[in-house]
């Protein structure tokens, strides 16, 4: 390949990246005004955990932010890389001027799928969140034979959400394994291992474990700058894989959740929620499979697995020994409670996070 050609391919990627910041980032003072104005965030705060413990370390540091910052920052993510995916490719149809052709990332060997994720899992993460920030505490609804049952509108519940992580699953491997004719993994050191039918549960069981991890989003800046340096390894992967429109998706998203955490840096304007979180979590799954990274995603998104699993081992210490391991969980709270403040828990899971995806990529690409 010719050095005009790599270097075309190179702006080409990182050119969508670019725009994508510009273009959220001129957008999010308008979304800002609109979710201020609209009162857009939630009117009660939880006062348990999930297993209905006490979460009194939690009350202390969040509580009063939680009924006054916005939800729905997600939305500033997932419709700006629409925007622009569909944008150039409508653009490449009808002109032929050659950056119109070059900078359309929208295809269906590589891009649609992700794509299709990113909008379907946003879209049920928006549903969630405006339940949350509904001005009505309670809904009321008739039973069979007149008798009436109350729902509280606190959002879909764990159980609602994680069945819909399982079916959106579902059609992803069902995709994967039979459209795409997927059924092996790439393992750094071994080899290629085929999974055979076995592939459909493993990429579900993938995808709900990836989409535990978003319990990050619990600090100012923290979920941005964590999902940035995975997307950006993934970015990475597939550039020097040749996937490039796959490149130039991931850095699209990247763009955006920089523009993101431009606004999100403490004190937030607005927190990513739901609609970033399921769409993202899900998106990263989809992507790692394309890319045949699957193995080194623990790697690239440690940090993921560090949140969800102290929330694991958390509930598992309280079950078993009757006492909380740490103070509070996911582990980002712990430090909080003892005494970190926020801005330093965010940075130094910023280094783990950029570290650990360079790691992930070195061994992914000596493989």
């Amino acid at each position: 390949m010719y050095e005009s050609e790599v270097a075309i391919i190179v702006m080409r990627v990182f050119i969508i990246g670019v725009l994508s910041f510009l273009i959220a980032l001129s957008v999010t003072p308008t979304l800002t005004h609109f979710l201020y104005k609209h009162k857009l965030w939630k009117k009660t705060v939880k006062d348990k955990a999930i297993d209905g413990g006490d979460i009194s370390y939690f009350k202390k540091f969040h509580s009063e932010r939680e009924v006054k910052t916005p939800r729905l920052g997600g939305l500033l993510i997932w419709t700006t890389v629409l925007f622009l995916s569909f944008f150039f490719y409508i653009i490449s149809l009808f002109s032929d001027f050659f950056w119109f052709k070059e900078l359309n990332f929208l295809t269906r060997e590589q891009t649609w799928l992700p794509l299709f994720t990113l909008v379907v899992a946003s879209l049920v993460g928006l549903v969630d969140d405006l339940l949350q920030v509904s001005d009505l505490s309670k809904v009321t609804f008739l039973k069979r034979f007149g008798k009436k049952i109350t729902y509280i509108a606190d959002g879909l519940s764990l159980r609602y959400r994680l069945i819909i992580v399982f079916i959106i699953g579902m059609i992803g491997a069902w995709w994967f394994f039979y459209k795409l004719g997927q059924s092996a993994i790439s393992i750094p050191g071994i080899g290629s291992l085929d999974f055979g039918i076995l592939y459909i549960p493993f990429f579900i069981i993938v995808m709900m474990a990836v989409y535990s991890g978003g319990v990050i989003d619990g600090i100012d800046g923290l979920s941005g700058g964590t999902f940035a340096s995975i997307f950006t390894a993934y970015a990475t992967i597939s550039l020097f894989q040749g996937q490039i429109e796959l490149a130039a998706f991931c850095l699209a998203i990247v763009g955006s959740i920089l523009a993101f955490l431009w606004f999100n840096i403490p004190p937030a304007r607005f927190y990513m929620s739901e609609t970033g979180v399921l769409g993202l979590t899900t998106t990263l799954t989809v992507v790692a499979f394309l890319t045949n990274a699957v193995a080194v995603l623990p790697i690239i998104g440690f940090l993921l697995v560090l949140s969800s699993g102290s929330v694991i081992l958390q509930l598992l210490s309280k079950k078993i020994r009757g006492k909380k391991l740490l103070l509070a969980a996911p582990i980002h709270h712990h430090f909080e409670a003892s005494g970190w403040p926020q801005y330093k828990v965010t940075m130094r899971f910023w280094v783990i996070g950029v570290v650990v995806a360079i790691v992930g990529v070195i061994i992914h690409l000596l493989s």
